[in-house]
């Protein structure tokens, strides 16, 4: 694919606004901007939630980010986080307590799918109609 000139430009300012940011580019951001039309949108997704104008404070958007790097293991993506969660104020308790929120759902998940599974094989009926009631 032909790379756009402009677009060249515009995610190599990116990438110096992340670097100047983080002191290093993730490589994340390394790779997709390899692709400069699918990075800045990308960028600006990014830029969006955690920057636009949006109901949460910076403390809350990002200790809900370690709560889904948490879930998700982002062995990378924790560690910015919780900087970024201090940074707007969180304190050492709430950092913990985003982790353990994450790391409790992230086991809650597994255990529906895999309990779920032993329920089919071993013929242990389950009602899940309350699903039908949940908002």
């Amino acid at each position: 694919m032909e790379e756009d000139p402009r677009e060249r430009e515009i995610a190599d300012k990116i990438l110096e606004a992340i670097k100047r940011e983080y002191g290093f580019i993730p490589v994340v951001n390394q790779v997709m901007q390899t692709r400069p039309d699918i990075f800045i949108a990308q960028s600006n997704l990014n830029k969006a939630v955690f920057e636009g104008k949006n109901e949460l404070d910076d403390k809350t958007k990002y200790l809900c980010a370690v709560s889904a790097a948490a879930a998700n293991c982002g062995e990378y993506c924790i560690g910015v986080h919780m900087r970024h969660a201090q940074d707007a104020g969180a304190t050492k308790d709430e950092i913990l307590e985003a982790v353990t929120i994450g790391c409790h759902v992230a086991m809650n998940r597994a255990q529906s799918y895999a309990l779920r599974r032993y329920a089919e094989l071993f013929g242990i009926d389950t009602d899940e109609g309350y699903l039908r009631n949940v908002k």
